[in-house]
């Protein structure tokens, strides 16, 4: 069992502040999972195409996340002579601050079924070196 305090307080921290209330509709539903070599953050974006999305590290060597979402529904109704056009246009990103034992080189990302994977790969843990030092 992984025991990482940086997971909930980073998310907790996002998830639960003042310039940023929890019920915002344009902040898409995160979820991160740790494994023994990885951790992996989910964003649900449904409909999102991978051409709308930026996963970049920045200045700062922090996780940087945009997503731009442009949809466009159209009804026409010839009986009536009606047109109608439904605009949908949201924006979100985010800052988000990485743990120590991540390979920033290494993160990938994909859009799947509705949902941004990005996979950080953490390093290998060093092994502990136990060693008898003479005392003189």
């Amino acid at each position: 069992m992984f025991q990482n305090s940086w997971m909930p307080t980073v998310f907790e921290d996002f998830l639960n502040n003042d310039w940023m209330p929890r019920a915002n509709s344009t902040a898409p539903a995160v979820n991160v999972k740790e494994t023994d070599k990885s951790y992996v953050m989910e964003l649900a974006a449904p409909g999102i195409k991978k051409e709308y999305c930026r996963v970049a590290i920045n200045d700062e060597g922090n996780l940087t996340i945009a997503i731009e979402n442009k949809q466009e529904h159209k009804h026409e109704d010839s009986h009536h002579h009606y047109l109608r056009r439904e605009f949908s246009y949201s924006n979100y990103e985010q800052n988000y601050v990485l743990p120590d034992d991540v390979v920033k080189d290494q993160i990938s990302a994909k859009v799947e079924d509705g949902i941004l994977t990005i996979t950080m790969p953490k390093t290998e843990p060093k092994e502990k070196v136990t060693k008898a030092i003479e005392v003189s």
